[in-house]
This record gives C-alpha cells, sequence and structure tokens, in this order.
C-alpha cells in the first residue's frame, strides 16, 4: 500500500510540473508576442514618420486637392460677389430710380460661430471656415436680392398706382411756412442731450390746413394725451411699403378706414400733445422705418431750391418729448 501511495504521488507531482511548465511557456510566447506586435508598431510608426510612404502619399495628396478645391470655391464666390455688386447696383441707381422707390431696409446678419463649430480642430479649420462663412454671407445677399426683386416685380405691375401713392407732395401750403425743422438726431431743449427726431417739424399758424401727401388709406387717427406725444394724428397707409404720419393736429377731418387722395384735406395744423406752438409734425415711413421726408420734397423742387432748403434747416425747439 505504502508503494502504490508513492507511485501517485510521483504522478501528481509529475503532472503539477508538467502544467507549470505549460503555463511558463505560454507566458513567454504571450510575452514575446507582445513584444513583437510592439515593436512593429513603433517600426512602422518611425518608418512613417521618417519614410514617404504610399499612404503619406496619398494624404498630402488629397489634402493638396483640397485646398486647391478650397481654392477654386473662393474664386468663384469672389466673382459671385462681384456680379451681385452690380445687380445690386442696378436695383438701388437704376430699377428703383424708375420706381422712386427706396432700398430694401433688410439687413443680412451674420451666423453665429457655433454654426462652423464642427469644422474646427482641423488644420485647415481657417480655410474652410472663411470658405463657408463667405457662402453663407453671399447666400444672404442673394435672398435679400431676390425679395428686392419680388418688391420691383409688384412695382412693375402697380407703376400708376404707385406714381399716386408715394408721399410727393408738401403737407402744408409753402407759402404758410415760417420755419421747417430738420429729421435726425438733435439737440434736446428740455433734457439738454442729442436725441433722435422722427420727421420733421413745419411751423405755421394754428388752423393752417394739412393734405395728404399722397393715396392712401387712414389706419389711425387718434386724439392723444394732453401736454404728451403726438397729440392729436392722422397715420395714412399709401401701401408699396409707404406711410405718413401727421401730429399735433388741431382738428382730424378723416376717420379711421377712410380712403383718401393726394392733396386731400386731412387736418388742421395745431399744438396738441408734447408741442412747444402750432406746427406740423410730418414723417414718413418705408418699410418700418423712419426715413428723412426732405427727400421727397424735392420733387417738385429745383436744385436749388432744394439746397436752400436744407441750409435753413435747424434742430426742432416746437417738441417736449
Amino acid at each position: 500500500m505504502g508503494q502504490k501511495a508513492n507511485i501517485r504521488t510521483d504522478d501528481t507531482a509529475a503532472h503539477e510540473s508538467e502544467a507549470v511548465s505549460y503555463r511558463l511557456r505560454m507566458y513567454v510566447l504571450v510575452r514575446k508576442m507582445l513584444i513583437g506586435f510592439i515593436a512593429i508598431s513603433l517600426f512602422n510608426v518611425v518608418f512613417s514618420y521618417m519614410f514617404y510612404t504610399p499612404k503619406m502619399y496619398r494624404i498630402n495628396r488629397d489634402n493638396r486637392e483640397l485646398v486647391l478645391k478650397y481654392g477654386i470655391m473662393r474664386d468663384k464666390i469672389r466673382v459671385a460677389e462681384r456680379k451681385l455688386e452690380e445687380i445690386k447696383h442696378r436695383d438701388n441707381f437704376v430699377y428703383r430710380a424708375l420706381f422712386s422707390s427706396d432700398t430694401v431696409a433688410v439687413r443680412a446678419e451674420p451666423y453665429p460661430e457655433s454654426k462652423y463649430a464642427s469644422l474646427r480642430g482641423d488644420e485647415y479649420t481657417t480655410l474652410m471656415t472663411d470658405t463657408w462663412r463667405d457662402m453663407d454671407a453671399l447666400a444672404q445677399q442673394i435672398y435679400l436680392e431676390s425679395v428686392s426683386f419680388d418688391e420691383l416685380q409688384i412695382l412693375a405691375k402697380n407703376k400708376e398706382r404707385l406714381s399716386s401713392a408715394i408721399p410727393a407732395i408738401w403737407p402744408i401750403d409753402r407759402v404758410q411756412l415760417k420755419a421747417l425743422y430738420s429729421f435726425g438726431m438733435r439737440y434736446h431743449p428740455i433734457y439738454k442731450i442729442r436725441k433722435f427726431h422722427k420727421g420733421v417739424d413745419m411751423a405755421c399758424d394754428k388752423g393752417v390746413p394739412v393734405y395728404a401727401s399722397g393715396d392712401g388709406i387712414v389706419e389711425k387717427t387718434d386724439i392723444g394725451q394732453r401736454r404728451k406725444g403726438y397729440g392729436k394724428q392722422v397715420l395714412l397707409n399709401h401701401e408699396f411699403g409707404y406711410k405718413t404720419r401727421y401730429a399735433h393736429l388741431s382738428e382730424i377731418l378723416v376717420e379711421k378706414g377712410q380712403k383718401v387722395t393726394r392733396g386731400q384735406l386731412i387736418g388742421k395744423v395745431g399744438t396738441t400733445g408734447g408741442s412747444t406752438g402750432p406746427h406740423l409734425h410730418y414723417e414718413v415711413i418705408y418699410m418700418g422705418q423712419v426715413v428723412n421726408p426732405v427727400n421727397y420734397f424735392n420733387r417738385n423742387m429745383s436744385v436749388d431750391e432744394y439746397r436752400k432748403l436744407i441750409e435753413e434747416m435747424k434742430d426742432t425747439d416746437l417738441e417736449v418729448e
């Protein structure tokens, strides 16, 4: 029995020894494979860095082609921008002059930088971002110009109505005019600061007739507040983007919704609201923005008369608002 036990012990020891030896051989083999893999990888990196491989050749070739294509794209953008400027020039100084229409007041706003965030972190980020930014700006300008031409198309179809609707005469008899006060920034007589004046003030006697400067519809009549704001006023909608305001009236002679024609009596000069003396506050509004009414007075004035008028105008002191 003792002899059999010794034999089993020797066999067990032999098996354990073989198992240890097998694991050791496998460990050595795996270690060699890992070392070999690391060595090959390092060699490949060093070789790729030190030598011009086919892969690097393809990458560099693709990069050169990319830069070339972006360069061609930017050249095409420049050409398109020059063509667009020519179209805008004809729009503003030829087509709109034919219809006596102001330029479109809408401005293109640049896209936020977040729009180009996906292009960051690349060797060619500056090139790609600048190109796409220019392309977006061009697309916006093309859109705005298309809006302008859509408007011109409508004006062309309604030229006769437009010619009657545009504010084109003085809202009071010029013989009754004592002084004309300017549109724009002026020194406020009470607040002692520079403040924007939205129209022109026409000083004259109380009760002087006020006439519509173009065909339109009475959009609003308002008796206003005592010693504040516009006082009694009439707002005419002439369509085609034009509106006119007649404020500080003593009497309103039209009603909301009423159609009026150029030269029709709509009210009388007064001193209601925030006014320091009898006068007519007159505004011309185009596409929601106030514009200088004087630009519409020269339609029935000579160049010398217009220049003299501009020279005589001064900051208004007839309004406290």
